[in-house]
């Protein structure tokens, strides 16, 4: 559980790293994709977490394979709305990531990524990625301090060794 957290931790400073730093240089379309891909990796893994969590909690026998499955068992387990509205961020980058999509104004400051999901049009620029961002890293946090809430509880180091 707490190999799976640290996992996403270094997605979510790589994905923080290309919207701060490489988007800001490039200005480009894939760069937009590659944070997008790099977040929902790290939202694949805060969600194993949350479901090894329940594993170990004994609320779950058996974890599943696919990420909708995963995201709608998550969202079953975990009323909390933070958990339920990252859960639906999750679902919508994974939807944008896959959907065909335009580049729109590439090495501008205003480039943009333009794709219809549902009959509606979502546009992925560096305002809307960096919020999104933000959100996950508030995220990370809450679930990173859940677990080690538990933890202490049950006498848990850092290692994962308890006593």
């Amino acid at each position: 559980m707490i190999e799976v957290l640290e996992e996403a931790g270094e997605e979510l400073k790589r994905a923080d790293h290309l919207v701060y730093v490489s988007l800001k240089y490039t200005r480009t379309g894939d760069v937009l994709l590659n944070s997008l891909s790099r977040m929902i990796d790290a939202y694949d893994f805060l969600v194993d977490a949350l479901l090894a969590f329940a594993k170990d909690t004994k609320k779950l026998q058996q974890i599943p394979t696919s990420p909708l499955e995963k995201g709608n068992l998550v969202k079953q387990l975990y009323s909390q709305q933070e958990i339920q509205d990252n859960v639906d961020l999750f679902f919508l980058l994974r939807k944008i990531y896959r959907a065909p999509h335009e580049k729109e104004q590439e090495y501008r400051r205003h480039v943009a990524l333009i794709t219809f999901i549902e009959g509606r049009e979502e546009i992925i620029n560096i305002d809307v990625i960096t919020q999104y961002l933000e959100f996950q890293k508030q995220f990370y946090g809450f679930v990173v301090t859940m677990l080690k809430d538990y933890a202490k509880q049950k006498h848990v180091d850092e290692n994962g060794w308890e006593y």
